[in-house]
């Protein structure tokens, strides 16, 4: 009854595409002090750390679903630290610096996550037809 178009990914990749989502949650942390503490250098730096981990994942799981993996976990920790606390603190500032993390850290995951060319699967090079 196999063949359909929906396959489940084995364990070792589902641990990959965790482990991914790890470092995503730790670059998003990363970022999230970096870019306040050294305005322009450091928001330009967390955010180029974002793109290559995104890219990277891409590259290294030759699936797209790689960098959508690192991304979730770059989100999960930008909006957690976001969030107030019940005692009133918070992490990012009210200011462009935070907005442009934000939405800039979400622009550059979904393109790094989507734009790459992903290589096809192993199979002939030839055309169909042919």
């Amino acid at each position: 009854m196999g063949g359909g178009l929906l396959k489940l990914p084995g364990a070792g990749r589902l641990c990959a595409y965790a482990g991914l989502a790890a470092l995503g949650f730790l670059t998003g942390i990363a970022g999230s002090l970096v870019q306040g503490g050294w305005f322009p250098g450091g928001l330009l730096l967390a955010l180029l750390a974002l793109a290559g981990l995104c890219y990277g994942a891409v590259l290294l799981t030759r699936r797209r679903a790689g960098g959508a993996a690192a991304g979730a976990g770059w989100l999960i920790a930008a909006l957690v630290l976001a969030a107030n606390r019940p005692e009133g603190d918070f992490l990012f500032q009210a200011g462009i610096g935070s907005y442009a993390f934000l939405l800039g850290g979400m622009a550059v995951a979904v393109i790094c996550a989507t734009v790459p060319k992903v290589p096809q699967p192993d199979g002939p090079s030839a055309r169909l037809g042919k």
